[in-house]
């Protein structure tokens, strides 16, 4: 698997007010509405490299099928990389890749929000 580690293109100022610039969303919005999805960007990131396991601790309830899914998804992506090690027991990790580190930053504000818009909705019930 390529590591996407390069510079980063920034959209060109038409593309903000152009509806059809936002049809390259359809791909990336598609797998992070996947269960999971962004959960796993995130911690991945935090506390990343990370071992299976240790994911599906993380979350508690997850499926393992769910999970092994959403792994693959990410890893084939692009976002998230899969070392396994030569060993016995087995191990593998899961790390972002640069692209992954890129989703993740922009992630970052989205979950701000979200906590600020639960704990507004929460003083205010």
């Amino acid at each position: 698997m390529e590591n996407s580690r390069g510079s980063e293109a920034a959209p060109d100022q038409s593309c903000r007010t152009d509806p059809s610039c936002y049809c390259q969303l359809g791909g990336v919005l598609e797998l992070l509405s996947r269960k999971h999805a962004i959960q796993v960007i995130c911690l991945v990131g935090e506390i990343g490299p990370v071992r299976y396991g240790e994911i599906e601790t993380a979350f508690g309830e997850v499926s393992s099928s769910t999970l092994s899914t959403r792994l693959e998804e990410l890893v084939e992506a692009g976002y998230l990389a899969r070392e396994q090690y030569d060993e016995i027991p087995p191990r593998v990790e899961y790390d972002l890749t640069m692209t992954g580190e890129q989703l993740q930053q922009r992630l970052q504000p989205l979950l701000e929000w979200a906590v600020i818009h639960e704990e507004f909705e929460e003083s205010a019930a």
